[in-house]
């Protein structure tokens, strides 16, 4: 089946958003959006594009516990499902996914001041993770 796979870096303030290629193989940085906007920025995005899938971040901590975030997660996931019902919804680690945006960033050469825009760790943590779901399915399917 042919379709996007939306990934998702919750957060209180702003969700870092990625999204695949039509065939699932490459993942690509979207943008930030207010999470008090997210409603209504899925719902038209999730059409236009054809979105068939989503990824959303678990948020654990070191000793792979739900962390203190998570509650708010899992809230946010029933409220996804119930805008979006029957599209599945995958779940992944999330652990070290910002601090390795934030390396991600540092090598790529963007600069102090740029490394300060919150928002560019939130897409790329969702970038991140949407390349980790993708190497998981190609694993799946070679295994």
């Amino acid at each position: 089946m042919e379709g996007r796979v939306l990934a998702l870096d919750y957060g209180q303030k702003r969700t870092g958003l990625a999204i695949t290629d039509p065939d699932r193989k490459f993942a690509f940085p979207l943008e930030t959006v207010p999470t008090h906007q997210l409603e209504s920025f899925l719902k038209s995005y999730v059409i236009e594009n054809g979105v068939i899938a989503f990824v959303l971040g678990e948020p654990k901590d070191l000793r792979n516990r739900p962390s203190s975030i998570a509650p708010k997660v899992d809230a946010f996931l029933k409220k996804l499902s119930s805008w979006f019902p029957g599209f599945p919804v995958y779940r992944i680690d999330e652990r070290f996914s910002s601090t390795m945006a934030t390396q991600s960033i540092i090598d790529s050469g963007v600069s102090k001041k740029g490394r300060r825009d919150k928002g560019l760790v939130d897409v790329t943590s969702a970038t991140i993770l949407l390349q980790s779901w993708i190497a998981a399915e190609e694993w799946r399917k070679t295994s």
